[in-house]
């Protein structure tokens, strides 16, 4: 290494160094005078020398990289979101829960909810690689350039870390920063920010990293994700991620029981409006790592945690009036429309009522002072009426018995609350909100296609129902507004790389009522191609795993319209996958058909998750817990012995992972 690499290297090491002391640290071991000269050193020798260019340099904290389009990123590892509990019976019930699937004593780590933009970090030979905003827990945006502004972010790790992981967390924006940028846009003569958590996220989509970079922002981690991290429990991880250079809040405690949980709750119930940041909760989690996985997840979060919301912030306004809204599946909800009120850092003006039964639960009506709370401190709700307020003229809510966009009749089946708009073809709102899904990313994911464009599109009288999509032109879209010509061959780009999705996608894009990601994956694995599914009768679909009676018939009936038979005959003119590909159906069998298996201990030729998969691949069900139901159990080390117990009293046979990969040959 010569000299001058030397140097720009010995400088690097430096000032990564003084970064850490003060962002994360804070404890400053340099001053700010001198911290800055030597950037501007090794700016100059990196100038001077760009052979000896580091993407991960302490200079490109700057920023400076402009971002038109962040790319969507698959997170190699999904980010779950977590259940929420509102009382501490919520807790003591998800503890009882968590007791009946794993063995032994359980430990809880406990730590404070920030609320600010999620995001997962990925480093590989401790250099920061990617950077991914949550997204839909499935794919985010890469905002890497953005995210390397932040200077509590390492760059480059230090120690023992592990050769290539996740470390999910969430960036913040300090109250102290966040006033300081207000005040400097009220001097300016700019509308002041609303509040920190929604200013956080929104800088992370700046397009300009320099601008990012005067932002305050700060990244706070709290979940290692990966294999052969090194590490057994969550406590331990967090400890792990400080010595590796990252900013691990200090507040977490282990508690031995739930008890000491609730005091942690407690504590910080009180203590929380002294924090530098924003936070509106605790989040518990299990802290053995193979518990955790003992454990596993729903279909949306980890049963392994829970967060615990502190009680929500509540005011009193004036409601205004009161209007409906068609989603589009037809349901109608109402909005009390407000006098604006700040709450919880917002100003809301705006709440939903549910449906008639809770406008008349609540008798509440027009010109009436009613309570808003914002629920889990995210959702607006009315809570009551103030009474003593209420104007003497004031009149019951009567709702409304036409829909509000085509004046159609409404409907209101027998054990329903909403009502219902039951002109499919016809309502507007339904037709665009229809398409919407469709082209939505857990669906189609039609890049270049958004919302507003599909309203126009409707408006237009370009599209009536989502396979229109497939013979729109860049000549139709080209003089719709805010389009120009890369922007019109991008959509049309993005309609025809969307016949690629997979057919479980394109069933759940259909829209069809109550047939969500997972129900729609059960059907198509089940069925293996649309004919199939439409094909069905009730009692076939019945009898089809998870599937109930209400979900049955939804598909019945949307199969028995023909417009829908239509449009899908359309789709599969325009090469729409609507049937498994040979890849999938390769490798799926009927060999555990009917088999119940339950999946315990720790495993060695292949992963927990990868082992439920193969259980799934080949006609089996997952079971979470023990029963006179399961079929076997495949048993890895430190299998818990009341497991073990439980197994030999209902006579449920114990196999290795080696002698199940056999069965499976």
């Amino acid at each position: 290494m010569n000299s001058i690499e030397q140097q720009i290297k010995n400088l690097r090491d430096e000032l990564r160094n003084h970064n850490h002391n003060y962002y994360v640290l804070d404890v400053p071991s340099i001053t700010d005078y001198d911290f800055d000269t030597k950037l501007k050193q090794l700016q100059e020798l990196e100038i001077k020398h760009p052979e000896f260019y580091d993407a991960n340099s302490p200079t490109q904290r700057v920023g400076g990289a402009v971002t038109k389009n962040f790319e969507t990123t698959v997170h190699e590892h999904r980010m779950y979101s977590l259940d929420n509990s509102y009382s501490r019976e919520d807790l003591q019930d998800w503890e009882t829960r968590i007791k009946k699937l794993v063995d032994g004593d359980v430990q809880y780590a406990c730590e404070l909810k920030y609320d600010g933009a999620s995001i997962s970090l990925t480093y590989e030979k401790g250099l920061l690689v990617k950077a991914v905003t949550r997204g839909d827990g499935f794919q985010g945006d890469n905002v890497t350039a953005n995210i390397k502004t932040i200077k509590s972010v390492p760059l480059q790790l230090k120690g023992d870390y592990p050769d290539k992981f996740d470390i999910r967390g969430e960036i913040v924006l300090p109250f102290d920063g966040f006033n300081k940028m207000n005040e400097e846009r009220i001097e300016l003569g700019e509308e002041p920010y609303r509040n920190p958590r929604n200013t956080a996220s929104g800088s992370l989509k700046l397009q300009d990293s320099a601008e990012v970079a005067k932002r305050p922002l700060e990244c706070l981690l709290y979940n290692l994700t990966g294999a052969n991290l090194g590490v057994n429990t969550q406590y331990e991880s967090l400890d792990k991620a400080r010595q590796w250079g990252f900013k691990v809040p200090d507040a977490a405690k282990l508690a031995l029981s739930i008890d000491e949980v609730l005091e942690f709750v407690d504590y910080w119930d009180i203590h929380r409006h002294n924090l530098p940041y924003e936070t509106d909760g605790v989040v518990i989690k299990v802290n053995n790592l193979q518990q955790q996985e003992e454990l596993g997840y729903t279909a949306k979060a980890p049963r392994w945690a829970m967060a615990y919301k502190f009680k929500a912030e509540r005011v009193s306004t004036k409601l205004k009036s009161i209007t409906y809204q068609v989603g589009r599946t037809g349901a109608i909800t109402p909005v009390a429309n407000l006098e604006p009120v700040e709450l919880a850092g917002t100003t809301v003006k705006r709440a939903s009522l549910h449906n008639a039964d809770q406008i008349e639960k609540l008798d509440v009506r027009v010109d009436d002072i009613v309570y808003v709370e914002k629920g889990g401190e995210i959702i607006p709700k009315i809570l009551g009426v103030d009474l003593n307020l209420r104007p003497a003229s004031s009149e019951i809510t009567n709702y409304i018995t036409e829909c509000p966009e085509c004046h159609t009749k409404l409907v209101r089946k027998e054990g329903e609350a909403q009502h219902y708009c039951p002109n499919y073809m016809g309502c507007n709102p339904q037709v665009i909100g229809r398409i919407q899904h469709f082209i939505s990313r857990k669906a189609m994911d039609i890049d270049g296609l958004g919302g507003e464009t599909v309203a126009l599109l409707v408006n237009e009288g370009l599209i009536s129902n989502y396979s229109d999509l497939y013979e729109l032109s860049k000549e139709q879209v080209m003089p719709l507004d805010r389009m120009a010509e890369k922007s019109a061959e991008n959509l049309i780009n993005g309609i025809e790389h969307s016949k690629n999705i997979l057919f479980q996608r394109v069933l759940f894009a259909l829209g069809i009522r109550y047939v969500g990601e997972t129900v729609a994956k059960k059907l198509a694995k089940h069925y293996k191609n649309i004919d199939a599914i439409a094909q069905a009768t009730l009692e076939d679909l019945v009898n089809v795993d998870e599937i109930g009676v209400k979900i049955a018939e939804s598909v019945v009936d949307f199969f028995d319209s023909e417009e829908n038979g239509l449009i899908i005959n359309r789709l599969k003119g325009f090469g729409v996958q609507l049937e498994l590909s040979a890849d999938v159906l390769l490798v799926q069998t009927e060999l555990l058909k009917g088999d119940i298996v339950v999946v315990t201990g720790v495993f060695e030729s292949v992963s927990r998750s990868e082992l439920k998969k193969l259980i799934e691949d080949n006609g089996g069900k997952v079971g979470s817990s023990i029963s006179s139901k399961t079929s076997y159990i495949v048993a890895g080390s430190n299998m818990g012995p009341s497991k073990k117990a439980k197994a030999e009293k209902l006579d449920i046979s114990i196999i290795s992972e080696d002698e199940f990969l056999r069965k499976l040959k």
